[in-house]
């Protein structure tokens, strides 16, 4: 696969600093923080170089395209970076019918990873700068977008979850359409809430609005909701070290407090308890959680 390296930019289209930062300036400048300090420092760059303002803004400006996001564990790698590079590859043949070159997106990612000791998220983004908003089925040329932040230190405090009726477009596809669960999410968190749970119209539990959300039963099983939800890396990991056969069935709202405890799961948080769903409350210190921290902790990053 040809990836295309946009000519040098001119001087009205040259990056400002902000895009221009490459990582081993981000490198330096993290070097002179103070430890602890989370200055959400961010570099970005495409197919291994800088990106320009009209790159970038060709994303923001169609929002079409598609990403996974994971946690490197300073110099170890990655909890299931072949499942995240296998997501990559499937969405890309769903969003725009081609093949990607796991290879090179491999090679961008152990860039922005390499010299860096202290935890980090990872993100790849795939987009094509140059299809138009009128023509997205445009023969697709993908170019990979690399952006990483540090990452937050892990577990976080209970959340308290408020329940809005949604579901996102194409739940199964990682992709750049966050509008309708960030405003969701925003609305929730102006309710004095942490963040959203979507429920389908009959009542039924899916996921949170970047995270998927489990519970404890009553025989302390584990159980996912069974709905159309973006199948999460660390749910995947997670359900995968347990001596148990994987429950998915349907959850109602309206059926919560039957369950011991839950807990939501993505690659930036690990295992995060749940305090409460609307007005369902649970104790967030059942022995289960430390379990399935313990275990997700556990497993072998894969070196990038």
């Amino acid at each position: 696969m040809t990836i295309s390296i946009t000519a040098k930019p001119s001087a009205r289209n040259r990056p400002n600093n902000a895009l221009r930062r490459t990582f081993a300036e981000l490198r330096q400048a993290r070097a002179k923080t103070p430890a602890g300090t989370d200055e959400r420092l961010t570099a970005m760059e495409l197919n291994g170089r800088p990106i320009t303002i009209d790159e970038v803004s060709r994303l923001a400006l169609t929002g079409f395209g598609h990403f996974t996001s994971m946690r490197v564990e300073g110099r170890a790698g990655v909890r299931g970076l072949t499942l995240h590079l296998d997501r990559l590859r499937r969405d890309c043949r769903t969003v725009f019918a081609v093949d990607l070159d796991l290879d090179r997106v491999r090679e961008y990612l152990r860039k922005a990873a390499s010299d860096i000791d202290s935890p980090i998220i990872l993100r790849a983004t795939i987009f094509d700068p140059n299809l138009q908003l009128g023509t997205p089925g445009a023969a697709a040329e993908p170019h990979v977008l690399i952006t990483t932040t540090p990452a937050r230190p892990v577990p976080l405090s209970a959340a308290r979850l408020q329940t809005a009726v949604y579901t996102r477009d194409l739940p199964r596809v990682k992709h750049v359409g966050l509008f309708g669960a960030l405003q969701h999410r925003a609305q929730a968190q102006r309710n004095g809430y942490d963040d959203v749970l979507f429920t389908a119209a009959d009542g039924t539990v899916s996921e949170a609005a970047t995270a998927n959300i489990g519970f404890i039963d009553a025989d302390d099983r584990v159980i996912w909701p069974e709905a159309d939800v973006l199948p999460g890396t660390t749910m995947r990991l997670l359900s995968q070290t347990r001596d148990e056969e994987v429950v998915t069935q349907p959850i109602a709202v309206s059926d919560l407090a039957q369950y011991k405890a839950a807990f939501l799961t993505n690659v930036a948080i690990g295992v995060r308890a749940v305090a409460a769903v609307d007005d369902t409350i649970w104790k967030p210190d059942h022995p289960l959680l430390d379990e399935l921290r313990a275990d997700y902790e556990a497993i072998p990053p894969e070196r990038l």
